[in-house]
């Protein structure tokens, strides 16, 4: 019996974690629009008795959601190929400029505007370096990523060189701790990001693979 549920949790383990977070991402995205197209879909005629196996406000619920990603999607679709013309790029060029002078907007919008570029443009080594760090305390160690060097006023006031180490949460890594860490006690792995995230997420089922390539000290 014993073999039988770990075999059967193998398979489902996954599959349920999986599930999990992919739904919250899908909240994430919808959230901000789910209360306006909500209204609009009650303009849809949905059977009383719903569809298949979904109750009437499930069904409400699930097509409002469905609606938000395939607009999201097609306005995506649809943006990448206007910024490629001349003229839109200028357009969100001035923009660009006006959402920097606007007070209170341009912090959030600048901030995010970074952290995108250095994650999905820039060809820094921010989160491709693999560390173990003492967490929570002295003795006990978690996986986490190098984002950069901490801001110079942290490190000047402690007296020791800091370095930012993201430690995801499991087995929703899309949450965490930022902490500043003396590089003296970073310990580096062999590890590639890729594994560590499958360890994380697998809640330590899935041990991550020794990297070919050396780690590096920053």
């Amino acid at each position: 019996m014993k073999k039988y549920f770990l075999t059967g949790l193998v398979i489902l383990l996954p599959l349920a974690i999986t599930i999990a977070v992919i739904g919250f991402i899908i909240d994430f995205i919808t959230g901000p629009f789910f209360v306006f197209v909500s209204d609009l879909v009650k303009n849809i005629p949905i059977p009383a008795n719903g569809f298949l196996f979904l109750n009437h406000e499930q069904t409400h619920r699930y097509l409002t959601k469905l609606i938000i990603l395939v607009a999201i999607f097609l306005f995506t679709v649809f943006l990448g190929m206007v910024t490629r013309w001349f003229f839109f790029k200028s357009l969100l060029s001035l923009g660009d400029k006006i959402l920097h002078r606007i007070p209170l907007i341009n912090t959030v919008y600048k901030a995010t505007q970074d952290i995108i570029k250095t994650l999905f443009v820039s060809g820094t080594s921010s989160f491709k370096q693999v560390v173990m760090v003492p967490f929570p305390r002295e003795g006990i160690y978690a996986l986490g990523f190098i984002t950069s060097d901490s801001p110079n006023t942290c490190s000047r006031r402690v007296g020791k060189e800091l370095v930012s180490v993201l430690i995801p949460t499991t087995p929703v890594p899309t949450s965490g701790f930022l902490l500043m860490i003396p590089k003296d006690k970073l310990v580096y792995v062999d590890v590639r990001p890729e594994e560590a995230i499958k360890y994380i997420v697998s809640c330590g089922v899935i041990a991550p693979k020794d990297s070919n390539q050396p780690s590096v000290s920053p």
